[in-house]
């Protein structure tokens, strides 16, 4: 694959639903790689906490804030809250997140006694509902198959996986800044990999990873071949 020259100097990115355990791992990696973030949450006492803990461990520049003023805060802003919480948590940031690049990775998964399935979403997506309910916004969906166990350990240096990377093709400088922001976490890499159409299949294949750990007790990610 071409040698991405993107750079992420500069950039702070704020994580909504930063507290939960995908959230609080990508702040990890993104604060120890030097990149300013902001922990988002319902509570900011909480989110509050939760940055002063991984600043302390990091090195890094950390804050926490309720996810409105996270969301005001951040250049990049990841979306991380559970899929029931979604659209209520956008609908109100349409305003703030106006200009501003927002990565979602949320994953729309039912569970019942058979394991994990994609749920149906009306839009097609949690990325296109996403773009749905921010249209002055930059939508990307990427990181949504990173373990949060390997991303929260201390002990892991390198995260074996490839991160997904999805956006419009008239925003491939979103899309690349994305996939920078992939690249600054030791072992992954940022693969491009279409259009927001084709989200969907990328948020489901997340009900075969999980099924996948269960059966061989792993942590499993992806590696796309040949690029």
């Amino acid at each position: 694959m071409a040698e991405l020259t993107t750079s992420v100097d500069g950039v702070t990115v704020a994580v909504l639903g930063g507290t939960g355990p995908q959230g609080r791992g990508l702040v990890r990696r993104w604060a120890a790689a030097g990149i300013a973030t902001v922990i988002g949450s319902r509570d900011a006492d909480r989110a509050a906490g939760v940055a002063a803990e991984l600043a302390q461990v990091t090195g890094g520049d950390v804050r926490g804030l309720g996810n409105a003023d996270a969301a005001a805060a951040g250049d990049v802003v990841v979306v991380a809250v559970p899929y029931e919480g979604h659209a209520d948590l956008l609908r109100p940031l349409a305003a703030t997140l106006a200009g501003k690049i927002v990565v979602d990775c949320v994953n729309p998964l039912g569970f019942d006694k058979r394991g994990g399935y994609p749920l149906v979403v009306p839009d097609g997506s949690a990325a296109q509902e996403a773009a749905a309910l921010l249209p002055d916004s930059v939508v990307v969906a990427a990181f949504h198959h990173v373990s949060a166990v390997l991303l929260n350990d201390p002990e892991v240096s390198s995260v074996d996986t490839d991160v997904l990377v999805l956006g419009e093709g008239e925003h491939r400088d979103a899309t690349d800044l994305v996939r920078a922001l992939a690249d600054v976490i030791p072992g992954v890499r940022g693969v491009y990999a279409g259009r927001l159409r084709n989200a969907h299949q990328v948020e489901a294949l997340t009900a075969n990873l999980i099924a996948i750990n269960r059966r061989y007790r792993a942590h499993a990610g992806l590696r796309v071949t040949d690029v």
